[in-house]
Parts: structure tokens; sequence; C-alpha cells
């Protein structure tokens, strides 16, 4: 059975850009569709910021192995009751990609617990990804390194959690690197954050992005059953504990009844 992927895009600048409309006529999303398709072990799908509940209703994301996610302009106009929504889903097992300027994304900082900040500069520079992980499988296929002519800089210090693992370091021509290419384990769900991608650019027509992106969206896939409620912290009862026990002292619960939070 194919991997189901659902890229969610957020679909602002292709309708007020012309730059952006032209180097994607079928948007963002549409591209990273096309480039995953390409894939017959993936089956590639996307909704917008438009779509009613942004297009992640609980039943898409039932049917969600993994979300890649692009946003920029309108992180302020995600629902929070949609980003707990997602980020539930992650904690129950769904995979997440979160690309380029998503580091700012709603979910993305959820998820991270930090600012999420970084330097920045946009000037059509040449970026160069070095893969410091090598027999990482997101890095499959790729050499030591692999270039992009017109990017836009994201320097460091990048204010996120000490990652799980570093599969991409970027060089910039005007000097800065950037941690390019991290994942994360958030309760089931595996996270990764790929940088390139600014919408200005052609970065996502690249045969070489592609591929970057079709292994994360093998390695971000849990095949797992989804854990039913990951947000579950129940009270087990004295009679239930696996080794017999005498209450002692006072409590504050009775039987059965749920926690604070």
């Amino acid at each position: 059975m194919p991997i189901r992927a659902t890229v969610w895009g957020e679909n602002v600048h292709e309708q007020k850009n012309r730059l952006v409309a032209e180097l994607y006529p079928k948007g963002m999303h549409g591209a990273l569709v096309d480039a995953l398709n390409a894939d017959p072990e993936i089956r590639a799908t996307s909704v917008t910021l438009q779509d009613p509940e942004h297009g992640l209703t609980a039943a898409k994301l039932a049917e969600t192995d993994v979300l890649l996610w692009w946003g920029h302009v309108a992180h302020g106009e995600v629902s929070d009751a949609v980003v707990e929504r997602v980020a539930e889903a992650v904690w129950s097992g769904m995979g997440l990609i979160v690309l380029h300027s998503g580091h700012f994304s709603k979910i993305f900082k959820r998820l991270m617990g930090t600012p999420c900040n970084l330097t920045w500069r946009e000037a059509g520079e040449r970026e160069r990804l070095w893969v410091t992980a090598p027999n990482h499988p997101i890095a499959a296929g790729l050499g030591s390194h692999f270039e992009i002519e017109y990017e836009e800089m994201y320097g460091e210090p990048f204010g996120i959690p000490e990652p799980l693992e570093t599969v991409f370091v970027s060089w910039f021509q005007g000097g800065e690197v950037f941690r390019s290419g991290v994942t994360y384990r958030r309760g089931a769900g595996n996270v990764f954050y790929f940088r390139p991608g600014h919408e200005a650019y052609p970065t996502y027509h690249l045969p070489v992005v592609h591929q970057v992106l079709r292994n994360a969206v093998r390695w971000a896939h849990n095949p797992a059953k989804r854990i039913a409620d990951p947000n579950a912290a129940p009270n087990v009862p004295v009679d239930k504990a696996l080794e017999k026990i005498v209450e002692r002292g006072g409590k504050l619960h009775a039987p059965g009844e749920e926690g604070f939070r």
C-alpha cells in the first residue's frame, strides 16, 4: 500500500505575487504533489489554508501517513484548534515534514517548544548543502553534497532544540552556515525540518530536492497503528495494579477520577 502523503500549502503568495505564480502555476503545493507522486510508493494529495478547517479535518489526518507543511506569510491565520489536532496526530504516529519558512509555523513551534528563530537574507545566493549523516535514509542516493544555485539565506543561530540527527548543513555565498536538515521524534511521530524552498526561486522543481523529499516521506512514515489517545493519563485503580498493594495515606482523587491538568 502506498504511503499516503498530504501536502499542506499556505497558497497565498501564489495568488498575490506574479513571480511566484509564474514559477508555480499549479501552486507550490501542486509542485510538491507532482514530485512525490513520481514515486509509485507514495500517493500524495494537497490541501490549503483556504479549505474548510484548512483541509486538516480529523478524517483527513486519519488517512494521512505523512504531512508536509509549507507556510510563510499567514502563520497567524492558522486555527489554534487545527494546530492542536495536527500535534495530536503527530504524537499518535503521523509523520511531519516542515519546509523552509514553516520554521515559524504554529505547528513547528508547538512541537519544538522554542522560538525557532534565525537570521536571513533574500539575495539569490548559492546554497551548498553538505550531507553530515551519509548513511541516513533521508540522504539515500546523494553524494557528499549538493548545490542550489538560487536560494534565500538562513543563518545560525537557529532557535531549535538539539536535534535527534542533523542530516544536512548548509553553506551560503555570504559565509553563513545553517542546520538545514534536522530530525526529531515527538511522541510516536517522526519530524523532519528541511530548509530549502523559498517561493521566489524554482527550488521545488529541482530533481535533487525531489529526491530528498521522497526519501524524507519514507523515513517519516510510521507503519505502526496510531496511538488512539496520545493525551490519555489514566488513574489506575489500586485493585488493577499488576502486583497486590495495600492503599496507604491520604489522596486527592477518588478511584478512577481524572487528574489535574
